[in-house]
């Protein structure tokens, strides 16, 4: 089959890596530069499918283009788009929107369109068809489904091939089509009755873990308030063998997933009257934790941080993945920069991030480490400055959560 992938970012890029192995892929981009160096058989995303990729283009079963034409042919075409969130944290769907713009425009043959981007029930049915058709320009009855991304940036356990994948067509005909793609590459295909279940799915999962994490968020805080370690209640919280799963406390939630999914399944629920105040509340713990943790550290070192040098350690949203979005990291340095701070960051896999460069280890006088990459030395790391606050708990002798 020829398939076109809109979007080459974390999630298309590894669709294309696998779909590439079985079929002739299209990676469409709106990026030239990205297009250019997928051509070469570079990835520009780091550590994310140059050799699938480079082998692909060397068997003739990839290109990357940013040319709409390009995919007019395509029998399949996954949408791989981002779906963030607006300044005030409303679903921002003008991705999903370009997207079927390209795809209605382009298209001159029918098609199985499949949306991978997360978002909320009825985005399929309601949006993603009505816009192809929108701006098809010959009409054609194109087949639609579902399939939510699963992709774990970082992860070498859990992939495209052996991660069980949802999967929901509009019509039985869609859903067989969809069968057909993703079992040339995937293992475990679950149907679902609709595609509202697929989308509805996704965006529990991921909420299912925010509220988790906010939850132990909360509870670092009344274990500091009662002298107690929230690292020893939960490790002996968990030596019970049924009924509790362990998360643990951190700088907040970051990610694409994570921080936004929930959101989304807030929004549709308030459209349906039905207030997601737990949900709501959930975000509320984790995007307050960079401020609890400032004000830490503040009370940590006489009050004042007016001046200090701070440097935050580890930006990404996560161990050993070059991603910013969503970090708590940025909203670390946003409050110590109203206390008043000179702020630096240092982080060995993300060079260069809001217009700065990676700062070398030391030379401050508060240290906060957001996240530890397997390739720092804890040991240099704590002796970085005088006062080294952990958010991870994972070095000893540092203060921390």
């Amino acid at each position: 089959m020829k398939v076109a992938i809109i979007g080459q970012g974390y999630v298309g890029l590894t669709i294309s890596a696998f779909a590439s192995k079985h079929h002739q892929v299209i990676g469409f981009d709106n990026s030239l530069e990205n297009v250019e160096r997928l051509n070469k058989g570079i990835s520009h995303i780091e550590g994310v499918a140059s050799e699938d990729i480079a082998e692909a283009i060397s068997k003739g079963r990839y290109f990357a283009t940013n040319i709409p034409s390009e995919i007019s042919d395509a029998d399949v075409v996954v949408i791989a788009v981002p779906t963030p969130l607006t300044m005030d944290r409303k679903p921002d769907l003008t991705y999903i929107e370009s997207a079927c713009k390209t795809i209605g425009s382009s298209l001159l043959k029918q098609a199985l369109i499949i949306n991978e981007s997360t978002s909320f029930p009825g985005t399929l049915r309601e949006y993603i068809k009505p816009l192809v058709e929108k701006y098809s320009t010959n009409k054609l009855d194109h087949l639609y489904a579902i399939s939510p991304e699963r992709v774990d940036p970082g992860r070498t356990d859990w992939n495209q091939k052996n991660t069980p994948r949802l999967f929901a067509g509009l019509t039985q005909e869609a859903s067989d089509r969809t069968r057909e793609f993703y079992s040339t590459f995937c293992d475990n295909l679950v149907e679902v009755s609709s595609p509202e279940v697929a989308e509805a799915a996704k965006l529990f999962e991921n909420t299912f873990r925010q509220v988790n994490i906010a939850l132990v968020n909360e509870f670092a805080e009344i274990s500091h308030a009662l002298g107690i370690s929230v690292h020893e209640t939960l490790e002996a919280a968990n030596t019970k063998p049924y009924g509790f799963m362990k998360f643990n406390p951190s700088a907040g939630v970051g990610g694409h997933c994570i921080p936004v999914d929930p959101s989304y399944l807030a929004h549709v629920a308030a459209t349906k009257g039905v207030p997601a105040t737990f949900i709501e509340r959930a975000n509320e713990v984790n995007l307050e934790m960079p401020k609890y943790i400032v004000e830490r550290v503040k009370s940590e070192n006489q009050g004042s941080l007016k001046g200090k040098k701070v440097q935050v350690i580890g930006v990404s949203y996560k161990p050993n993945v070059a991603d910013v979005r969503e970090t708590p990291a940025e909203l670390v340095i946003e409050a110590l920069e109203v206390e008043g701070a000179s702020v630096s960051w240092h982080d060995p896999i993300v060079k260069s991030w809001r217009g700065q460069d990676s700062s070398p280890l030391g030379g401050s006088n508060i240290a906060i480490v957001v996240t530890l990459h397997s390739s720092m030395d804890q040991q240099a790391v704590l002796t970085s400055a005088p006062y080294v606050f952990d958010t991870t708990g994972k070095i000893v002798g540092a203060k921390g959560l």
